[in-house]
């Protein structure tokens, strides 16, 4: 009989598992499952806990089922090294990148510096995941991430991008992450109180922070811990196990090395060696090898996986040499022919530490003699050994941080930087990197460390100008993150120091202030603003400052000479970030089709340079949105939510969900929009991100409205308005004036609404758009007695303007269509309905083509189903795939346009076929056409 005795699982390497039954079970049956959809999990735990042995299991299991399995581990010393952690994973199945489409290809050569390519992240992130998909079609695999916390940034964002679109593809990916508390080991109290082992790593990964399924490991309790130490020390008893117990408190790793080094007098009472203590038995285990196999060590700890494993091999001893054996004897390593590597990271640390100092920086030279081939890789053992001012070092890590940003490396680069700062021998210029590293950092949404490289820079530097720099990077950052009470008042007091001494950097800290205060909609903040301006110079910059801070007050008065302004600064290439700034201020005075044809030049020169800046996506999403390119907005959204830094970016983030949510709302797809528009509340405060709270509460109007629940719609509504009447937000508040007065006066709050449309007039009228104009007259209409209602109709519908936001246009004729039908002037009502229902169906707002259709057939009009067709029964993700494949492209093409592996890309089509009644590709082109020529 083949009894199953609970505890006794064991990995390959022999190492037992016990106390983890259900997470061992968990993790078998996830890397061992059908090849159906993807799957992602977490493993956290403190240093010690059992998470690589469990993955070391799972792997195994994974092995015996079939499946390919391809590993990387994280290396405290690799996060400086952009895409370290993804070329370790990928180089068993590198030469499979080149059936990769030709963008994706170089795009990931471009990554790991084999071409001068500066890779697009959301093209890398999509190789990443079709390579997988490739490497998957033969065999399911298994991707293993061990101490994913140690991770690059670069390759952490990119392995998060692809984790996230393994829905449809035989993949499961399996990551250890390591908390950030210390592991605190309570030891009897004859013993003197706790003593905590320092675990000092951050919490996750740069992209694993968030929204992935975890299971945690906690310590093992006291009956999974006596059978580990059972089966490992049998020879351990009394007193002495007990002490080994209680001083591990449940720590696996603590467990087993507290009572390798436990003493041998059980009358000795002194504390057992934990903490500083465990290194110096590593110390004293590192004493007893041979001075060749010490050296081995240490060398092998001071290594990183990145350098190329041949010059690493060279410097020790050889294969046969007796050293190896007093090595392998001391169980600190593990071999596998030509592979030699630590047990555990933590052993690799604690070896390192407890090696004499001159044999670390020995070991680093040693290191760096080899690899002068590898300029990054010799430029950082040249900077360990570096103990005082070294500009030749510095300038080497300088020019690694250059290749790094060109290749999107962007934490690496700003890490490169920092170096290079505290090795300059000049303070001044090391300040200069410094706050250049700020600049690098932003990019990462790391604001704790952008404010940390900042205050190191303005600590060694009285540069006005470099202390202004640093600062800047600091507020720009709190724009995306959400912290934007903080960020304005660094901003506005610089702005205030350096009026009269440093003008230009004193307008750039106006100009960043002023995006913050249209985030946050705070109005003491443009009262601040206002106060700054008269004491800064006349420009360009300065205008742009007014328009967004304050909109109506005196903003209009540019819009007329905005053309010749964008026409002037898109002759000056190579200077993207202007054409942005004209492109919001397009949008904020509602010249919405120069704003968005202003950024779309502006993108497409940000990414012939480099990554599109995070922030940016909100806006076009917005103007794309009010311009009834809905898909565009969509994929904007998607893309803002794709960047690497967007899981820490929870402003920018919350934007795009938002607006997400109510083009989602808008098209009837009334769950999503409710689960996004929540999203969007929970990421932000929604008294610090006051115009994305109006968004979100926008979408969920329409969802109401959608369901025809106007009491719902209303009373979101009035989360955009304040108690008395006054606008959350002073510029996304007033979009929703028509919807506040039509679910008004569905549910009889007519006098209240009345009082906001007046008030929301008044100030309108001193310097608001013809468009926000018409959408008062909108409002007054409908909430205005039937029979008064007429001229409110007539005069919103007159200026020609409307054209530029078509559905907003739209639904003002559906609106006084039915004013119109209902006192029975039907003749007069159905060339609006017919305008109305066009305009609907062509936007996929279902809803609203829904109740046009019911308009027109009670006018005595015969109209087809409202959806043009099935495509418009379809998700809006289905009908982007089902119009990319209409138009010839293959699924990996269309899935780098989408962010989605090939293999999901094919499943969605599969799932389509039927709905759309065809067998073949070849005939969704006439699907696409029909569609088009019914909308």
């Amino acid at each position: 009989m083949d009894e199953r005795v609970p505890g006794s699982r064991a990995t390959a390497e022999g190492d037992p598992i016990v106390g983890r039954d259900a997470e061992a079970d968990r993790l078998a049956a996830l890397a061992a499952g059908a090849s159906g959809g993807g799957r992602v999990l977490l493993l956290s735990g403190a240093a010690g806990m059992g998470k690589s042995t469990l993955l070391e299991y799972a792997a195994g299991r994974a092995e015996e089922a079939g499946r390919r399995v391809l590993r990387a581990s994280g290396r405290e010393s690799e996060r400086d090294l952009a895409f370290a952690g993804l070329h370790q994973l990928l180089r068993p199945v590198l030469d499979e990148a080149a059936r990769l489409p030709d963008r994706q290809h170089r795009a990931l050569l471009g990554a790991f510096g084999f071409v001068s390519d500066s890779p697009d992240p959301l093209l890398t992130g999509v190789a990443v995941l079709t390579l997988l998909s490739q490497v998957a079609e033969r065999a399911p695999l298994l991707v293993v991430l061990d101490d994913a916390q140690w991770l690059d940034a670069a390759s952490a964002d990119v392995l998060a991008f692809a984790a996230r679109r393994l829905d449809d593809d035989p993949i499961t990916l399996l990551a250890a992450v390591r908390d950030g508390d210390p592991v605190t080991v309570p030891a009897a109290a004859r013993d003197g109180g706790p003593v905590t082992v320092p675990a000092a790593v951050r919490d996750g990964g740069p992209g694993f922070d968030r929204g992935f399924p975890t299971l945690a490991l906690g310590p093992l309790d006291d009956a999974a811990a006596r059978r580990l130490l059972g089966l490992r020390w049998p020879g351990l008893t009394g007193r002495i196990r007990d002490r080994v117990l209680g001083q591990a408190a449940g720590n696996p790793l603590a467990l087993l090395e507290l009572a390798r080094h436990a003493p041998l007098d059980p009358d000795d009472h002194g504390p057992l060696p934990v903490g500083e203590r465990l290194a110096a038995a590593y110390a004293a285990r590192l004493a007893e090898l041979p001075e060749a196999g010490r050296q081995a060590l240490v060398l092998l700890a001071a290594a990183d996986a990145e350098d190329p494993p041949d010059a690493v091999l060279a410097l020790l001893p050889d294969a046969g040499d007796k050293a190896w054996a007093a090595v392998e004897e001391s169980g600190l390593i593990r071999r596998a022919g030509r592979h030699v590597r630590f047990r555990h990271p933590l052993v690799r640390s604690a070896i390192y530490h407890a090696a004499p100092f001159d044999a670390r920086m020995n070991a680093h030279r040693a290191l760096a003699g080899v690899l002068r081939d590898e300029p990054d890789r010799r430029a950082w053992h040249l900077a360990a050994t570096a103990l005082h001012p070294d500009a030749e070092v510095s300038a080497a890590l300088e020019r690694t941080a250059g290749r790094a940003r060109r290749r999107g490396g962007y934490a690496a680069a700003a890490k490169a930087l920092a170096r290079a700062a505290e090795l300059r021998p000049r303070r001044d210029d090391g300040a200069r990197l410094l706050a250049d590293a700020a600049g690098l950092a932003v990019y990462t949404g790391d604001l704790s460390w952008v404010e940390e490289l900042a205050g190191r820079a303005r600590a060694r530097t009285d540069d006005p100008a470099v202390l202004a720099t640093a600062s800047l990077h600091v507020g720009r950052l709190s724009a995306l993150t959400g912290q934007h009470a903080a960020g304005f008042g660094e901003l506005a007091g610089i702005a205030g120091d350096l009026a009269a001494t440093h003008p230009a950097i004193a307008l750039d800290a106006l100009a960043a202030a002023a995006v913050l205060r249209f985030y946050s909609g705070e109005e003491s903040q443009r009262q601040e603003i206002d106060r700054l301006l008269p004491h800064l110079p006349a420009g360009p910059l300065l205008e742009w400052a007014r328009i967004v801070s304050d909109p109506f007050g005196g903003g209009r008065e540019l819009a007329p000479r905005l053309p010749g302004v964008i026409a002037e600064a898109a002759g000056a290439r190579g200077r993207p970030e202007r054409l942005t700034a004209l492109a919001i201020a397009a949008w904020v005075l509602d010249e919405t089709p120069l704003a968005v044809r202003t950024f779309d030049e502006a993108v497409q020169s940000w990414r012939s340079a480099g990554p599109l800046p995070d922030g940016l996506g909100g806006v076009v999403a917005l103007a794309c949105f009010e311009y009834g390119r809905w898909d565009r907005a969509r994929e904007v959204c998607a893309e803002l939510g794709a960047l690497p830094a967007a899981s820490r970016l929870h402003h920018a983030v919350a934007c795009a969900h938002a607006i997400e949510a109510l083009i989602a709302a808008s098209q009837g797809d009334t769950a999503a929009a409710r689960t996004l528009a929540d999203d969007a509340l929970r990421l932000v405060d929604p008294l610090e991100s006051r115009s994305v709270a109006v968004y979100a509460h926008r979408a969920l109007t329409a969802a109401a409205l959608a369901e025809g629940d106007y009491e719902a719609a209303y009373q979101h509504l009035r989360m955009i308005f304040g108690a008395g009447g006054d606008p959350l937000h002073y510029h996304a508040s007033y979009p929703a004036l028509p919807d506040l007065a039509e679910s008004a006066a569905r549910t009889g709050h007519h006098a209240e609404a009345i009082g906001i449309v007046e008030r929301a007039a008044q100030v309108l009228a001193r310097g608001g758009s013809p468009r926000l104009c018409g959408l008062v007259h909108r409002s007054r209409a409908l909430l205005a007695e039937p029979e008064h209602a007429e001229p409110g109709f007539l005069a919103a519908l007159a200026a020609p303007a409307l054209e530029r936001w078509p559905f907003e246009r739209a639904q003002a004729q559906l609106e006084y269509a039915e004013w119109l039908r209902r006192r029975r002037r039907i003749a007069e009502a159905r060339p609006f309905l017919t305008a109305a229902y066009d305009t609907f169906r062509r936007l996929g707002a279902r809803p609203w083509s829904e109740r046009a259709q019911a308009e027109l057939r009670a006018a005595g009009l015969d109209v087809d189903a409202a959806t043009p067709g099935a495509l418009s029964g379809l998700s809006p993700q289905q009908q982007q795939i089902v119009r990319l494949a209409a138009r010839g492209l293959t699924n990996r093409e269309i899935g780098e346009r989408l962010f989605l592996s090939p293999r999901t890309v094919g499943s969605h089509l599969y799932r389509t076929f039927p709905k759309l009644g065809v067998t073949a590709r070849s005939q969704l082109r006439d699907v696409v056409e029909a569609a088009a020529a019914d909308g």
